[in-house]
């Protein structure tokens, strides 16, 4: 059974709910997808099935061979599933997977931001503000101890390059599902910018 999905990011609107309330929602161009191939234990030691997302312009030989009676897809990703017995190459998977109220987790590429500092970076509180300190308002401060260890801890917070990260969000509502468009509409924000590649499945754990 496949409880996964790829799609677009198409950005940010309101809906109201039952109560009057607005609510802020992201809304995804979810599919339609399609299976083209399918891991299984005997073969390849898991079950898996592979979908293809988008329209490609052009496609390289191989790739003409691998999507064979099938759409020229641009994107290719694989998705884990229970039980492949009733999954087929060439199958159509859409929006309708979902169902308002249920509970998906997004998985996507945040936004890069370039080189940022601990304060933008870390969420660092910085120095002090007075007693002489004109010039380390946002800096790090002390980044390790003397002669033991005599060096900086790998992992230690520092300044770099923020964002462009794998990152998932879990547990959103679905707030509403439009098959015609191939349209889903989730509760809250996904990581990434408009038209990014975004993976939609089924919440793995409830919310607490």
């Amino acid at each position: 059974m496949i409880e996964s999905i790829i799609g677009r990011k198409v950005g940010m609107t309101q809906v109201f709910d039952e109560n009057g309330l607005a609510v802020p929602v992201t809304v995804i161009e979810a599919g339609p997808c399609y299976v083209t191939q399918i891991r299984t234990i005997d073969k390849d030691g898991y079950q898996a099935a592979q979908l293809g997302f988008g329209a490609a312009k052009r496609l390289k030989e191989p790739q003409k061979g691998h999507l064979k009676k099938l759409p020229q897809l641009k994107y290719l990703r694989e998705v884990p599933c229970t039980d492949v017995s009733s999954i087929k190459v060439g199958q159509k998977v859409d929006v309708s997977l979902f169902s308002p109220g249920q509970l998906v987790s997004v998985t996507g590429v945040s936004k890069g931001k370039g080189f940022a500092g601990v304060v933008k970076r870390h969420h660092f509180g910085g120095g002090p503000k007075t007693h002489g300190q004109s010039d380390r308002h946002r800096a790090p401060g002390s980044i390790g101890a003397t002669t033991t260890p005599g060096r900086v801890l790998k992992g230690t917070r520092m300044a770099g390059r923020m964002g462009g990260e794998r990152v998932t969000v879990r547990n959103l509502e679905v707030m509403k599902v439009d098959p015609q468009r191939n349209l889903l509409l989730v509760r809250g924000a996904v990581p990434g910018a408009v038209n990014s590649l975004v993976m939609i499945r089924s919440a793995q754990r409830m919310a607490g």
